[in-house]
């Protein structure tokens, strides 16, 4: 009797506004992640007269040179020491003190959580001194426990409070049966808290590699020797001997960062659950 009507959807300049701004964002951020890898694959007289085109001449000897090399795994095994290290201790240290905070109540624990907070406004560089001279009297100094304790100590005040708002979204109830079942607060956090906290664990494990991976001025400041420079000290020495050598920098570049792109693509599903648990409530 009536013919089935089509229905179009209103036209929402939210979302048009939307989808063109994170476009934009989306060109800044690859233009010059592709820039650097296309010109990796240039020689050097293509890079200064072509520098965003696409090569005319793939020159993959390039990429070889840096991936036969010694240097190059020797600079991304530094890397991967440290970063491991850093994300281990603040993974460790980080769930158990937001563990605490979230379900443990105890005399001073606001303002103990209020005190760690303050370290998000302190950079790494306003204490460069102190944190040598600790690190020196504790005979730290040139080696990866130098650069790493560090880290994790600039890396704990946004870590516990990701990691405590996360905990406190899981349901009070199982903590109280469990209590009443005989199970220590020990045993609730590592055989419920952690299993249920897989998303909000990788996504602090993501950022803390990924600030710890392309960290410059701790390992400049502590370690001397050479063979111990994670890739941004490695980067710069690369830089010295191949000033004017910019397609084999940027080759360079591209190789040293690509683990990170590949740990943050693999890790991207985890992050955005993590980072959105708890947003909403219903």
């Amino acid at each position: 009797m009536s013919s089935a009507e089509t229905t179009h959807a209103p036209f929402d300049p939210a979302v048009l506004f939307k989808t063109a701004f994170l476009a934009v964002v989306a060109i800044f951020v690859l233009v010059p992640l592709l820039a650097t890898l296309l010109g990796g694959f240039k020689s050097l007289g293509e890079l200064r007269v072509n520098p965003f085109g696409w090569p005319a001449h793939w020159e993959w000897q390039n990429y070889a040179d840096i991936l036969f090399s010694g240097r190059y795994w020797q600079l991304l095994r530094n890397s991967l020491i440290i970063s491991t290290l850093t994300v281990t201790l603040t993974l460790i240290t980080a769930s158990m003190a937001a563990f605490t905070f979230a379900h443990v109540k105890f005399y001073g624990s606001s303002m103990l959580l209020s005190y760690l907070t303050l370290g998000l406004l302190f950079p790494a560089a306003t204490a460069v001194l102190p944190l040598f001279i600790k690190v020196r009297d504790l005979g730290l100094l040139d080696t990866y426990f130098g650069v790493a304790l560090p880290q994790v100590a600039f890396s704990l005040a946004m870590s516990v409070l990701l990691l405590r708002r996360f905990f406190k979204d899981i349901p009070h109830e199982l903590l109280e049966a469990a209590l009443v079942d005989g199970c220590s607060y020990i045993k609730f956090f590592r055989y419920v808290t952690l299993p249920l906290s897989r998303p909000i664990l990788a996504t602090v494990g993501t950022i803390t590699f990924v600030n710890s991976w392309n960290a410059y001025l701790l390992p400049l400041v502590m370690l001397n020797t050479d063979a111990l420079y994670p890739w941004p000290l490695g980067i710069m020495i690369y830089q010295g001997e191949y000033s004017s050598e910019w397609h084999l920098i940027l080759a360079f570049i591209t190789l040293t960062i690509l683990p990170t792109i590949i740990l943050f693509l693999l890790a991207q599903k985890h992050i955005v659950a993590g980072l959105t648990a708890g947003a909403v409530k219903g």
